[in-house]
Protein backbone atom coordinates (compact mmCIF):
# COMPACT_ATOMS: atom_id res chain seq x y z
CA UNK A 1 0.00 0.00 0.00
CA UNK A 2 1.17 3.37 -1.00
CA UNK A 3 1.26 6.19 1.73
CA UNK A 4 0.80 9.67 2.10
CA UNK A 5 2.77 12.97 3.64
CA UNK A 6 0.43 15.44 4.11
CA UNK A 7 1.81 18.79 5.54
CA UNK A 8 0.30 21.84 6.72
CA UNK A 9 2.82 24.85 7.02
CA UNK A 10 2.87 28.50 7.49
CA UNK A 11 6.41 29.95 7.17
CA UNK A 12 7.73 32.31 9.39
CA UNK A 13 11.07 32.62 8.25
CA UNK A 14 11.09 31.85 4.40
CA UNK A 15 14.71 32.29 3.82
CA UNK A 16 15.48 28.87 6.38
CA UNK A 17 12.06 27.30 4.67
CA UNK A 18 13.56 27.55 1.42
CA UNK A 19 16.84 25.86 2.55
CA UNK A 20 14.72 23.25 3.86
CA UNK A 21 12.60 22.85 1.10
CA UNK A 22 15.51 22.44 -1.28
CA UNK A 23 17.58 20.03 0.88
CA UNK A 24 13.75 18.09 1.92
CA UNK A 25 13.20 17.15 -2.45
CA UNK A 26 16.39 15.07 -2.64
CA UNK A 27 15.59 12.95 0.59
CA UNK A 28 12.23 12.72 -0.61
CA UNK A 29 12.50 11.22 -4.26
CA UNK A 30 15.73 8.77 -2.46
CA UNK A 31 12.85 7.31 -0.40
CA UNK A 32 10.68 7.01 -3.36
CA UNK A 33 8.46 9.87 -3.03
CA UNK A 34 6.66 12.24 -4.97
CA UNK A 35 5.26 15.30 -4.50
CA UNK A 36 1.32 15.24 -5.54
CA UNK A 37 0.73 18.77 -4.28
CA UNK A 38 2.98 21.41 -3.60
CA UNK A 39 2.02 24.91 -2.39
CA UNK A 40 -0.62 25.71 -4.77
CA UNK A 41 -4.05 26.80 -4.61
CA UNK A 42 -6.41 25.66 -1.44
CA UNK A 43 -9.00 26.46 0.19
CA UNK A 44 -9.76 25.90 3.97
CA UNK A 45 -12.82 23.98 4.92
CA UNK A 46 -12.45 23.40 8.76
CA UNK A 47 -9.52 23.45 11.15
CA UNK A 48 -6.61 25.72 11.44
CA UNK A 49 -5.77 27.91 8.09
CA UNK A 50 -1.73 27.22 7.04
CA UNK A 51 -0.91 28.55 3.71
CA UNK A 52 1.33 25.92 2.65
CA UNK A 53 -0.19 22.49 2.12
CA UNK A 54 2.10 19.72 0.79
CA UNK A 55 1.11 15.95 0.07
CA UNK A 56 3.68 13.73 -1.26
CA UNK A 57 3.32 9.73 -2.22
CA UNK A 58 5.46 7.11 -1.19
CA UNK A 59 5.71 3.16 -2.33
CA UNK A 60 4.50 2.46 1.07
CA UNK A 61 4.21 3.50 4.62
CA UNK A 62 7.63 1.89 5.61
CA UNK A 63 8.66 4.09 3.06
CA UNK A 64 7.21 7.16 4.53
CA UNK A 65 8.26 6.67 7.64
CA UNK A 66 12.24 5.59 6.44
CA UNK A 67 12.47 9.04 4.83
CA UNK A 68 11.13 11.13 7.56
CA UNK A 69 13.54 9.07 10.15
CA UNK A 70 16.71 9.19 7.56
CA UNK A 71 19.71 11.57 8.33
CA UNK A 72 19.19 13.29 4.87
CA UNK A 73 15.74 14.70 5.59
CA UNK A 74 16.72 15.35 9.87
CA UNK A 75 19.08 17.12 8.43
CA UNK A 76 16.99 19.35 5.93
CA UNK A 77 14.00 19.24 8.62
CA UNK A 78 16.51 21.14 11.19
CA UNK A 79 16.18 24.47 8.69
CA UNK A 80 12.24 24.22 8.96
CA UNK A 81 12.64 24.35 12.39
CA UNK A 82 12.07 27.68 13.87
CA UNK A 83 11.07 28.78 10.62
CA UNK A 84 7.56 27.52 10.08
CA UNK A 85 4.72 25.90 12.09
CA UNK A 86 4.19 22.50 11.00
CA UNK A 87 1.54 19.75 11.27
CA UNK A 88 2.36 16.30 9.50
CA UNK A 89 1.13 12.82 9.45
CA UNK A 90 1.58 9.94 7.38
CA UNK A 91 -1.49 8.18 5.87
CA UNK A 92 -1.55 4.60 4.60
CA UNK A 93 -3.96 4.74 1.04
CA UNK A 94 -6.61 3.02 1.02
CA UNK A 95 -6.95 0.83 -2.22
CA UNK A 96 -10.03 2.65 -4.45
CA UNK A 97 -12.62 0.13 -5.35
CA UNK A 98 -14.63 -0.88 -8.03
Amino acid sequence: MTALWIAHVHVTDAEAYGRYAKAAGPAIAAHGGMFLARGGRYRQMEGNDRPRNVVARFPSFEAAVACYESAEYQAALAHAKGASERDLVIVEETPPTE
